[in-house]
C-alpha cells in the first residue's frame, strides 16, 4: 500500500508541475507576431514642403560642415549667392592661396541636385577645371552622398542618400538662387 501512495503522490506532483509549466509557457507566448518591415525602400513617406531662402540655407550648410565632422586639411565653406560658391584656402609651401569655385545649381526630378561648374580661380592661376575638381575630390572631406565628377565638370549631390535621423529624407523641388526661391520636401516615413 505504501508503494501506491508514493506512485500517486509523484503522479499528482508531476501533474502540478506540468500545469505550472503550461501556465508559464502560455503567459510568455506573445499575443501575435508583427511582421517587421526592415527594408529602407519599402517605407511609405508623407511629404512636407519647406520654403526657404539663401540666408537660412547658408547657415544650415556651413553648420553641417563645421559641426558634423566634414572638416578636412583644407579649410572651406559654401556660400549661396546668385550661384553656389565654394571658397577654400590651400596651403602651398608656407603660403595660403585663396580658391573660389562657382556652380550653377539644377534640381533634378528625383530630388537630387547637380552643381555645374561655372568658374574657377586659384589665386592668379588659371588651371584646367577637371584638374582642380580632381584635386578637390582627393583633398577635401565630403560626405558620401556628394560625388565630384571632374570629367563632367560637375558635383552631384545625392540628397536621397543623405542619412538623417528617423529615416527622414530630403528632396529638392526648386533651387532658384537668382530669385531666392528654394523649396524642399521633407519625406517622413509612416511605416
Amino acid at each position: 500500500m505504501s508503494n501506491s501512495w508514493k506512485k500517486l503522490f509523484f503522479i499528482l506532483l508531476g501533474i502540478n508541475v506540468a500545469t505550472i509549466l503550461f501556465v508559464l509557457v502560455v503567459i510568455n507566448i506573445p499575443t501575435r507576431d508583427d511582421d517587421l518591415d526592415l527594408e529602407y525602400s519599402n517605407h511609405e513617406y508623407v511629404d512636407f514642403n519647406i520654403h526657404s531662402n539663401k540666408d537660412n540655407l547658408n547657415k544650415v550648410i556651413n553648420h553641417y560642415i563645421e559641426k558634423e565632422g566634414l572638416k578636412s586639411p583644407i579649410a572651406y565653406q559654401v556660400i549661396l549667392g546668385d550661384e553656389v560658391e565654394l571658397y577654400g584656402t590651400l596651403k602651398v609651401f608656407t603660403q595660403d592661396i585663396e580658391m573660389k569655385l562657382t556652380f550653377e545649381p539644377e534640381a533634378l526630378e528625383n530630388g537630387d541636385l547637380i552643381l555645374k561648374q561655372q568658374s574657377i580661380s586659384i589665386g592668379q592661376l588659371h588651371l584646367p577645371v577637371d584638374y582642380v575638381l580632381k584635386f578637390i575630390r582627393d583633398k577635401y572631406d565630403f560626405p558620401e552622398w556628394v560625388s565630384i565628377q571632374p570629367n563632367e565638370e560637375l558635383i552631384y549631390v545625392a540628397l536621397q542618400k543623405m542619412k538623417l535621423k528617423s529615416n527622414l529624407r530630403v528632396k529638392v523641388e526648386k533651387f532658384d538662387l537668382k530669385n531666392d526661391d528654394i523649396e524642399f520636401s521633407l519625406l517622413v516615413p509612416t511605416k
